[in-house]
């Protein structure tokens, strides 16, 4: 007892004097006791679980806090081990001495965490410190985390590989309302952060003890004098000229948004991302030359984090918030840092997760109509997005623009499928026509990737006329002229004489044909067919592989004598 009075006696005293030492009240943090005296003290106020004994500490804690924040801009000294040591007794001890802990949070992270997330040390710590305190975070302070995810993503970008595991583990306390919308383009941009924090840091010295929002807000001679050169002469800022020996002529200009936007530590809602300014063309230059180590393992980590993104999203996130999410999904599909694997592993992920969206709630296709045209119309633009166009023809034909009650914008839909049927049909924009000859494995990966595009048209509209059978006149006759075209790709006609064929039976069409889930009582399951056209009416599955073993006339002209066998 006589020892743990000495030792509790000692630290406070120790505490009270660096409040009159003014060697040590300028700068609490260069006094390495310090750190050694709160965590001491702390662990006797939980050991010995006294409300008294806690009550004594608590001022002193609490002015050491208070004169670290205020010395911490004018210093060079690390406060972060020493801001999260107090923290800690504020989380525990808070509800005993009547502290709110929400200032004193939020301001380690405007203040410090903004300064010294490079550190290797702090930034283990902070992220040791939040998964400690995940539960009560969540609880006593839901905003907290959602409001600061750019600067906690600073974390993983730039201390990489060595803190996934435990940034995953808090990442969910990430997603919030009021966050889930501006994170998925933070998550997408991650390799972007990595390259332009790497670019502030060489261009302005180490990340360590200085806030990159003082260099975005600097009204320094020079940069004035840079932002003339700039209006005057085109040059971007930074550039060292012809002369420059500088071996990175890609300096992100800190005046553009994209800069802004990336570099800033607080959510402050959905903005857009310039991928046609300066600044990401500077940042993307950078892949150009060896990629850093810092930057491979971001392009790693990235895709995991969309993962748990995605699954919280289908799990844990209203209709609203999916719906809005997916237009961005769309619109980023050619927009990914142009890593050849990254950009193959981000553009599986965001494709499923829009199928996974439609198939939750398939009224997304109606409701988002507009964007799913204008994507229609891109389809030829790249090879991403005539993969978007390939699986948002199959989300239109498999849950039948919308649903039952969405007749309009199922109508629009199948317009919009036509004119991108007829569009290849008219003319030679796709090289399919028979009398294209084929110059290069690049025309031949072409027109075999087109080809594909217009089985997906084809499908769709033979889906979609099937579900609204008000449309099945129409889609006859786009399926007609297919099936008479002169295209060189056989799996384009032989699929649309396959699907007239179904539809000249309508109970088997809508079989095949029919949505997977069925909105009214009179359309019946996928693979059964209600026949009540005969004498007799039947349930059966019937194996319509085995038409396509049908010798002779047209596959649409079969009946079911051609596989019966015969009395």
């Amino acid at each position: 007892m006589a020892d743990r009075n000495g030792g509790w006696d000692f630290h406070l005293r120790t505490l009270s004097s660096s409040a009159r030492d003014s060697n040590f009240s300028g700068d609490p943090a260069s006094d390495p006791s310090l750190l050694q005296s709160v965590k001491r003290l702390y662990e006797l106020c939980k050991a010995e679980n006294s409300e008294d004994l806690i009550a004594r500490v608590y001022p002193q804690i609490n002015k050491l806090f208070q004169r670290a924040m205020a010395s911490l801009s004018q210093s060079n000294t690390s406060y972060g081990l020493l801001l999260l040591a107090i923290l800690q007794f504020f989380l525990d001890f808070g509800d005993i001495v009547l502290h709110d802990a929400d200032t004193s949070l939020r301001t380690f992270f405007k203040s410090c965490l903004s300064r010294e997330f490079a550190d290797p040390v702090v930034a283990e710590a902070t992220l040791d410190f939040l998964n400690t305190y995940k539960k009560k975070l969540l609880h006593t302070f839901p905003s907290l985390l959602p409001e600061f995810f750019p600067l906690l993503l600073k974390l993983i970008a730039w201390n990489g590989e060595k803190l996934k595991k435990s940034f995953i583990t808090i990442f969910p306390g990430l997603i919030a309302t009021g966050s889930f919308l501006p994170l998925f383009p933070s998550l997408m941009d991650l390799p972007v952060l990595v390259v332009a924090l790497e670019k502030v840091e060489r261009s302005s010295g180490s990340l360590i003890g200085s806030s990159i929002a003082s260099i975005q807000k600097s009204t320094a001679p020079e940069m004035l004098l840079a932002l003339m050169d700039e209006a005057y002469t085109g040059s971007t800022i930074g550039d060292g000229g012809a002369d420059s020996e500088s071996e990175d002529n890609n300096t992100i200009d800190v005046a553009d948004p994209l800069f802004l936007d990336l570099l800033k530590d607080e959510n402050d809602g959905l903005a857009e991302r310039h991928w046609n300014s300066p600044g990401m063309t500077a940042a993307l230059a950078a892949i150009t030359n060896p990629q850093s180590e810092r930057l491979k393992q971001a392009l790693h980590i990235a895709p995991r984090l969309l993962d748990v993104y995605f699954a919280i999203a289908l799990r844990e996130v209203n209709d609203s918030l999916i719906c809005a999410l997916v237009p961005l999904l769309m619109s980023r599909i050619s927009k990914i840092f142009p890593d050849k694997t990254f950009s193959y592993e981000v553009q599986k992920r965001l494709l499923g997760f829009m199928l996974a969206a439609f198939q939750r709630s398939p009224n997304f296709v109606a409701v988002l109509k507009k964007p799913i045209v204008d994507r229609l119309g891109e389809a030829y633009d790249s090879p991403a997005k005539t993969e978007l166009a390939l699986q948002l023809c199959w989300a239109i034909g498999e849950h039948g623009g919308g649903g039952g009650s969405h007749k309009d914008a199922a109508r629009e839909l199948f317009e919009s499928l036509e004119l991108l049927l007829y569009e290849n049909l008219s003319s030679s924009r796709l090289g399919l026509r028979q009398d294209l000859a084929v110059g290069s494995n690049g025309d031949t990966s072409r027109k075999s990737s087109q080809a594909r595009l217009l089985c997906f048209v084809i499908t769709a509209i033979a889906k979609l006329a099937t579900y609204h059978r008000e449309l099945l006149p129409r889609a006859r006759v786009s399926l007609g002229k297919v099936a008479r075209s002169r295209i060189s790709d056989g799996r384009v006609w032989r699929r649309a004489r396959d699907y007239l064929g179904l539809m000249s039976e309508p109970a088997i069409c809508i079989s095949v044909l029919g949505p997977l889930q069925p909105s009214d009582e009179h359309m019946q399951s996928p693979g059964v067919v209600n026949w009540s056209e005969g004498c007799t009416k039947m349930n059966t599955h019937v194996p319509f592989h085995i038409l396509g073993e049908q010798e002779g006339p047209p596959f649409h002209d079969f009946s079911f004598t051609d596989i019966l066998p015969g009395r």
